[in-house]
């Protein structure tokens, strides 16, 4: 698989490979080539630079060096945010890749948004199966399958969001953490409706 191969995007390679399981830093890398070859079907225009950061560190939330106290995808975008900062990375194409990142479990939203960040949603949802892969031509999902194996990553990848949810359940209110605290029964998690019912007011 290619990629841009400027020293930003090997140092992001470098970050997501160091701190990352094997089966979490091939499931960012497959993000990328999957949201790559959609936008190549698309004709997209993009900054292939912006599209591989914000594809490759998408998931630090989820590692535990960065786990901080907000939702495991905004501590992400804080974490790739400051790393790219202390590189000296341009301020505007920070705000794409925070975004890409602060928005990539968020289904319609990205795709209104700039093709970068519609694109990272669009490969991370392809591999974790929210997004049909029939997208891309089964011969280039197998390449990108060989490359970057899934290493058992269904299972492995919901028990790292359990911990995540277990460790800091208010985050988990109203979006995907709380159907994992409910199948890996890590903690009580209400529903909309049931917050809405039991607000404190008479109608």
């Amino acid at each position: 698989m290619q990629f841009p191969d400027t020293t930003i995007c090997v140092a992001s390679m470098e970050l997501a490979r160091d701190h990352s399981p094997a089966y979490l830093f091939n499931h960012v890398m497959r993000s990328y080539a999957f949201g790559q070859a959609a936008g190549a079907l698309q004709n997209a225009v993009y900054d292939p630079e912006v599209l591989f950061i914000g594809s490759v560190l998408h998931d630090l939330g989820l590692v535990d060096q960065f786990v901080r106290e907000d939702r495991f995808e905004i501590d992400g975008a804080d974490a790739a945010a400051d790393f790219l900062s202390r590189h000296g990375y341009p301020d505007r194409k920070i705000a794409l890749i925070w975004d890409a990142i602060a928005l990539h479990t968020t289904f319609a939203v990205p795709q209104r948004k700039a093709p970068e960040i519609a694109l990272v949603q669009l490969g991370a949802g392809i591999d974790i199966g929210a997004v049909p892969r029939a997208l891309i031509s089964t011969e280039v999902v197998e390449m990108i399958l060989a490359e970057y194996p899934r290493l058992g990553f269904k299972q492995a990848f919901l028990d790292a969001m359990a911990a995540v949810i277990r460790r800091k359940p208010h985050t988990g209110a109203f979006n995907l953490m709380s159907d994992v605290a409910r199948e890996k029964a890590c903690c009580s998690m209400p529903s909309f409706c049931e917050v809405v019912h039991h607000a404190e007011f008479t109608e």
